[in-house]
């Protein structure tokens, strides 16, 4: 649906997006996630067609972006980082602009305006003024006005800053909504927590490069040397200790607590199952064996660290 070739963009000696290359597939939640400057709201101002690259180029739908602006806008809705509403128009109103812009007919607008608005639960909001809404019911009522058109892309850049938690969550639920109705969302943000629980990939972007890209668990995976498993004993403590310290493929072994025991592990998903069948039989009286999860943010640190 979404394919990105080469594409670069300098500003004088300033290269903001450097050989950039990626493929989204239709009905896909992919969250793009860096720090500010990275190149993100660059690539989807040229996805959106409101910036030209300087070479390369992307594809919607087979479409090239820099050929046929015109027809990429009907494919798309596009939701800036910093978007402009008109604080003196009333909720409804500001959509009914937007939908006779897009030259939808008035009684199609009628019938379609109050499930946009139910869609991002502002209903009750259809007669106030845009002014007094909060940040949060301005940014849906803006992600409504994407959806005017029905597209079958969205592309949202960083919807979610400045909201609070509340907000946060309810934006995620509107997200899954749409992702359940077949849109493709491509989403940023540069907090990779937020991108975590609502995308099914991720691309990390630094210095205008696709450093990593993959699930959450898959980046994860490629980042740890070493899993970091956590082997809690119910008694016989030391027995446990010399069982651990005497396998091949277990480091770093520490005591946490009285009946815990940490170390990291560099075998395979399959050998650390049989690590615990050999615990077993050898009768150790295991609690819990658990992985360690990595924090997220220190999954961005780790890919980001070195970046040039």
């Amino acid at each position: 649906m979404i394919e990105i070739v080469n594409l670069t963009k300098r500003y004088g000696t300033f290269t903001a997006l450097d050989q950039l290359n990626l493929t989204i597939e239709k009905g896909t939640v992919f969250g793009v996630v860096g720090p500010n400057g990275a190149g993100k709201s660059t690539t989807f101002s040229i996805l959106a067609t409101l910036l030209a690259p300087t070479s390369g180029t992307a594809y919607i739908d087979g479409i090239d972006v820099t050929q046929n602006p015109s027809k990429i806008r009907e494919y798309i809705g596009y939701m800036p980082d910093f978007f402009g509403v008109y604080d003196s128009l009333k909720a409804g109103e500001y959509l009914d602009f937007y939908g006779a812009s897009y030259g939808i007919h008035p009684k199609e607008r009628e019938a379609l305006i109050p499930q946009l608005l139910e869609l991002v639960n502002l209903a009750h909001k259809k007669d106030t003024y845009v002014d007094s809404l909060s940040r949060g019911m301005k940014q849906r009522l803006c992600l409504a006005r994407c959806l005017i058109h029905d597209p079958e892309i969205l592309i949202l850049d960083e919807p979610a800053s400045g909201l609070d938690p509340r907000a946060r969550v309810e934006m995620r639920d509107i997200l899954k909504e749409l992702k359940a109705m077949g849109k493709t969302i491509l989403i940023s943000s540069h907090i990779l927590p937020e991108l975590s629980e609502m995308c099914d990939s991720l691309g990390v972007i630094e210095n205008g490069q696709l450093v990593a890209t993959g699930s959450v668990s898959a980046i994860q995976q490629q980042l740890k040397a070493n899993k970091v498993l956590i082997v809690n004993v119910q008694s016989e403590f030391d027995r446990a200790l010399q069982f651990f310290e005497d396998q091949p493929l277990a480091v770093d072994i520490r005591k946490t607590t009285e009946t815990e025991i940490q170390f990291g592990f560099n075998g395979s998903d399959e050998e650390q199952i049989v690590l615990l069948k050999e615990a077993l039989q050898h009768n150790l009286p295991i609690l819990s064996f658990t992985e360690e999860k990595t924090d997220l943010e220190d999954i961005f640190m780790e890919i980001t660290k070195g970046v040039e």
